[in-house]
């Protein structure tokens, strides 16, 4: 089955040039900066702007999948835990995946895209000389399988563990290099001849 059959396909908000960043405003941007596969939406590093209403507003809603069509990583994220009272756009550089039909899970949909059959299908039908991107056609092209709810269930479970896991490695990881360069500064403190 082809994308555009279960979705809407969307593109973010048309900002020119820099996103003017307005601190009282509750309409929060996301950018590219603020998303990872590893943790979604980094709400917290979402600035607050406002929207000139000439361009209308495309407002994001749970379950919907943000789309990077530009650069190397072709990654979908999946919008969830939207803080509350806030009104979310995405930036230009954004496809909006919506799904429309009850057969297909967003979660499912969002780790099925990141996955290396769909990420070839991607690299193969990238275009441009200086930055690659993929093309919306492209994108509402891309060959999707839909299996049960219920597997699909269980392999976004699975998914959830898997990067639960490798948070606690990257931790893990991370003290044991505390601890490395704590034990390298105390024989290099121990041995100062000023001391």
């Amino acid at each position: 089955m082809k994308l555009k059959k279960i979705t809407n396909i969307l593109v973010g908000h048309p900002f020119r040039g820099k996103i003017p960043e307005v601190t009282d405003s509750n309409i929060m941007v996301i950018q590219m900066r603020n998303i990872s596969v590893e943790t979604g939406v980094d709400w917290a590093t979402c600035i607050k702007t406002e929207i000139s209403s000439k361009w209308g507003f495309k407002q994001l809603k749970q379950g919907d999948i943000l789309f990077v069509a530009r650069g190397e990583n072709n990654i979908a994220v999946i919008i969830d835990n939207i803080p509350q009272g806030k009104l979310i756009v995405a930036a230009p550089q954004f496809f909006i995946i919506r799904v429309i039909k009850e057969e297909i899970l967003p979660e499912f949909l969002a780790w099925l895209i990141n996955q290396k059959p769909i990420q070839q299908y991607f690299q193969q039908r990238k275009e441009g000389s200086m930055t690659k991107s993929i093309r919306r056609q492209v994108i509402e092209e891309t060959p999707i399988i839909i299996p049960l709810l219920q597997k699909q269930q269980m392999i976004i479970k699975l998914s959830s563990i898997l990067q639960k896991e490798k948070n606690i490695l990257k931790q893990l990881i991370s003290n044991g290099e505390i601890t490395m360069n704590a034990i390298a500064n105390d024989l290099f403190a121990s041995n100062n001849p000023n001391k």
